[in-house]
């Protein structure tokens, strides 16, 4: 399916939103402060504790007013055309497997 003008200008600029996101650390902030109250015996107080919350919750609602969850996602194969689906056997899969984690350096 084509996408509309709007709907083009629209992912653009939430792509643009989630590298500003990313680049002021929010989630990585979220992360922290959820490491710091998940640590027992630091000797965080109950009030250090409920401004650790407070403080991902608002960061956590920030990000997910500008990326809301995503419904679906759209799939599509080379040039945005069908996927091709194959049935491979043990065999095969092995050797694509093998040949996949060969091209990462990863064997």
């Amino acid at each position: 399916m084509a996408k509309t003008q709007a709907q083009r200008i629209r992912a653009v600029r939430q792509e643009e939103l989630r590298v500003r996101l990313s680049n002021g650390k929010h989630l990585d902030h979220v992360v922290e402060y959820a490491k710091k109250i998940a640590e027992l015996g630091n000797g965080l107080e109950s009030l250090e504790v409920q401004r650790l919350k407070a403080a991902a919750e608002i960061k956590l609602k920030l990000i997910n007013k500008y990326l809301p969850d995503l419904k679906a996602t759209e799939i599509t194969g080379e040039g945005g055309g069908a996927v091709e689906l194959t049935d491979l056997t043990d065999e095969q899969l092995s050797a694509k497997l093998r040949e996949l984690l060969d091209a990462t350096g990863k064997s």
